[in-house]
């Protein structure tokens, strides 16, 4: 099956398949290291000994963002409005989860609420960092009251600096675009020198994450960028999947492969695979970011609780419990502020042809910029 890009921006599409997919391999590789602090257990890592499920599912989560941020972006003239749409998207989920975690979790996790500061509180809050208790699930190998939350400062992140290139007009120029999308490139093959790789726990290791992380978030805009140019076939996608597996087994090309690769797997799968059942109900109710949200305070609570737990049994009872989670979070906190939004507009958005030229073409909203960002956020 072959998709246009003009077909595509009409059309439905697998995106809420694939938010829960990404969401359901987060869960899947967290749990193996939650009880080891390692990943000797870890499937894909044992596998291609490089990327882990959770770093697959989170780069598919930034690949699809790209996409989807982009083309919002290119269908709006006020920055403001595009950063209030962003924000009200992120942020009450994440607000809520986190006091969840603060006073639900952490008494449970044997957090000792007295020494809690409310200043540093409300500060991680408003910079969208991780929720801190002190002595909260101390003694396990990740004490953490939410881990997962370190990426979200990292999304918004990508957020604002899109929102920059856009008013640069990079997003206006295709040759700027590549020159951007090359520049990262580089800055990518050289944090494999000078930066570590994997450890975001310092600024070093979080700056080096943050250069992956919005790589591949414009690897994702160029694909929009450039959808006029590309077909999606399933013998474009055999041919990816080929390309694609041998690189996943040398760690400084795995990553960028995926971006590249998995990108192409992930938008063909998006577009030109016949919209699933799923991926339709999740259009109507979307447990995506808090499934992402709250699973890791749940599978730490069952290590913390139940000694000699498999990590199977973590990732399904997890799953089990964050999902319904997932829709209180959808049903009683995002979809409310989403009606907060400043209403969508039609605008005259400058592309490029295929000589590179620029050319205003009418962008009309489409479901598309109804869909996920990297946590499963839809738009």
């Amino acid at each position: 099956m072959t998709q246009g890009a003009g077909d595509r921006e009409r059309c439905a599409n697998n995106f809420g398949t694939l938010r829960l997919l990404f969401a359901a391999l987060v869960i899947l590789a967290h749990a193996p290291e939650l009880i080891d602090g390692d990943r000797s257990r870890e499937i894909l890592t044992r596998v291609f000994g490089t990327l882990s499920f959770g770093e697959l599912a989170v780069d598919g989560f930034f690949l699809v963002s790209g996409y989807l941020i982009t083309a919002s972006y290119r269908a709006r003239t006020s920055f403001s409005g595009y950063v209030r749409r962003r924000a009200l998207r992120i942020y009450p989920g994440f607000v809520v989860a986190s006091l969840v975690c603060i006073l639900v979790v952490a008494p449970f996790a044997g957090g000792d609420m007295v020494a809690l500061s409310s200043a540093e509180t409300l500060l991680r809050l408003a910079l969208l960092l991780m929720p801190v208790v002190p002595g909260a699930f101390e003694g396990l190998p990740y004490p953490h009251l939410n881990g997962s939350m370190w990426t979200i400062p990292c999304e918004f992140g990508c957020y604002l600096l899109l929102g920059l290139a856009g008013r640069a007009r990079v997003l206006r120029i295709r040759a700027r675009y590549l020159a951007l999308l090359a520049g990262l490139g580089a800055l990518l093959a050289l944090r494999w020198l000078f930066l570590p790789v994997g450890l975001p726990g310092d600024v070093a290791g979080t700056l080096s994450e943050m250069i992956r992380f919005v790589f591949v978030f414009c690897c994702g805009g160029a694909y929009q960028l450039f959808g006029d140019r590309i077909a999606y076939t399933r013998r474009g996608a055999c041919r990816a999947a080929l390309l694609l597996l041998p690189l996943m087994f040398v760690r400084p090309l795995a990553e960028p492969a995926f971006a590249v690769l998995g990108g192409y797997l992930i938008f063909w799968f998006a577009f030109a695979v016949r919209p699933l059942a799923l991926s339709r109900a999740v259009d109507r109710a979307d447990p995506s970011y808090g499934l992402y949200l709250y699973a890791w305070p749940v599978q730490n609570l069952l290590v913390a609780h139940v000694p000699g737990i498999s990590p199977w049994a973590v990732a399904a009872l997890a799953l089990a419990a964050a999902l319904p989670l997932g829709l209180l979070s959808w049903f009683l906190v995002e979809g409310p502020a989403l009606r907060l939004r400043p209403a969508a507009r039609r605008d005259q958005t400058m592309r490029t042809d295929r000589s590179g030229r620029p050319s205003s073409v009418p962008r009309s909203t489409s479901p598309l910029t109804t869909g996920p960002t990297f946590s499963g956020v839809p738009e």
